[in-house]
């Protein structure tokens, strides 16, 4: 079995890849600040009334900014931190409320790029502070890799369970197990979930698509009319349609930043970039597409708003391209294809409901694989920079956030725990009353 470490060892970018990361941070403001793709999928059902006229700029951003600011400072860079590669968290959360505040589109792109900025020479200098400290909390947060890349292989046997019941859900896990157990011995330089993950994926969206078939042949109901719903999904796909070189030229920028391997999309795909896996990586971030498909479809049409990256394919194919031009011209040529086609999928979404109910449990499995994930790897983080003190500091923040009414969202309050335990330790350090463990 293969370790998990070593991981990348700073947030040390070429400058080819700063420039990208300015110029896709300036972009994505710009589409957030017209209103017509967000990163965050919780802020796009709020654009259809700031589109609309219904409400202002500034009380469209707070919301953007109250839905985002969790995940920012703790998700986005304490991952960013302890792999070293970028995140989308880190990137496109801001800028969507940057673009949404800017009053102008000039503004927006200076205040975008100024972010992009901000995070490729300013967060190398604080990884560089950080790892010189006595208690050094970026290299134990490595300690996460593990559990997040082992647990987050059982999120479609999660899934499976509920919707196909305890049978059915033991049988993936046994099929899980075995497929895990047997890359290790046979492809032990493949990462052990990947065949895993493929195969849970597949038999839940065929046990779904076998139930929708057998409703079909069962159901005599013919076409329905057009309802408001459809009309209003066909103004808002048509809006999207006309930024069509807008949705390229963002297509092509966010698959050549997955090309150059500073990025990784998911909290998975960011430790298997940082270690050079590039192709479990694409892997993973394929089958995660899954299970946000008819969220980010339908509240696209819902809202006339798209995602900053589509369904996400853009990732998997970033990570895999030889080169940036080839990178572009795929991206582009993939979101374009998406916008065209949403009116298509949502019909077709509409017609297969069990499918459209798997992405919804796959999207709650994601979320709880990860929470028992990023805290049980915390709590090993802590233990590696702290010991039983650090896992009373981190354990502790932890469950103060809890008993506080989480301020700080779930997926974030162990992170940022262990950043706030690793600066308290060093203060302790410093005062004499606390001596770091041996490595």
């Amino acid at each position: 079995m293969r370790l998990p470490l070593p991981l990348a060892a700073g947030l040390e970018f070429s400058a080819y890849q700063q420039w990208t990361v300015i110029g896709l941070c300036a972009l994505t403001a710009l589409v957030a600040h017209l209103a017509f793709a967000v990163f965050n999928d919780g802020v796009r059902p709020f654009l259809l009334d700031f589109i609309h006229g219904r409400t202002t700029r500034n009380a469209t951003a707070a919301v953007a900014f109250g839905l985002s600011a969790g995940f920012v400072f703790g998700l986005g860079a304490p991952m960013a931190l302890s792999t070293g590669v970028l995140n989308p968290w880190l990137l496109f959360l801001p800028t969507d409320v940057l673009g949404l505040l800017a009053p102008t589109r000039a503004l927006a792109l200076l205040l975008g790029a100024g972010w992009g900025a901000v995070v490729v020479f300013g967060l190398s200098g604080a990884n560089a502070l950080a790892h010189d400290l006595p208690v050094d909390f970026l290299t134990a947060m490595q300690q996460m890799s593990t559990p997040i890349l082992f647990l987050f292989t059982l999120f479609p046997v999660l899934a499976i369970v509920r919707q196909f019941g305890r049978a059915w859900g033991a049988a993936a896990g046994v099929l899980e197990l075995a497929l895990v157990v047997a890359t290790m011995e046979l492809w032990p330089k493949m990462f052990a979930g990947a065949l895993a993950m493929a195969a849970g994926v597949l038999l839940l969206i065929g046990l779904a698509l076998a139930r929708d078939l057998r409703q079909s042949r069962d159901t005599a109901a013919g076409e329905t009319a057009a309802s408001p719903v459809a009309s209003l999904f066909g103004a808002s796909a048509a809006r999207l349609r006309r930024f069509l070189p807008l949705f390229a030229l963002l297509g092509a920028g966010v698959a050549v930043l997955a090309q150059s391997h500073a990025f990784g999309g998911g909290e998975a795909t960011s430790f298997l970039i940082a270690k050079g896996e590039h192709t479990e990586a694409a892997q993973v971030d394929f089958y995660r597409a899954f299970g946000f498909l008819p969220l980010i479809a339908t509240t696209a049409l819902a809202s006339g708003a798209y995602a900053i990256a589509g369904f996400t394919f853009v990732y998997p194919l970033g990570y895999l391209m030889p080169g940036p031009l080839l990178a572009a011209a795929a991206g582009a040529a993939v979101l374009t294809a998406e916008v065209l086609a949403l009116s298509a999928i949502g019909r077709l979404l509409g017609r297969l409901p069990t499918v459209r109910d798997s992405s919804e449990h796959l999207r709650a499995a994601i979320t709880e694989t990860l929470l028992l994930a990023i805290l049980f790897g915390s709590l090993m983080a802590a233990n590696a920079m702290g010991g039983g003190l650090g896992i009373l500091i981190v354990g502790g923040l932890y469950l103060l956030n809890e008993a506080m009414g989480r301020p700080l969202v779930r997926m974030a309050a162990a992170p940022a725990a262990v950043i706030a335990g690793g600066i308290l330790l060093n203060l302790l350090h410093w005062l004499g009353l606390f001596t770091p463990p041996a490595a």
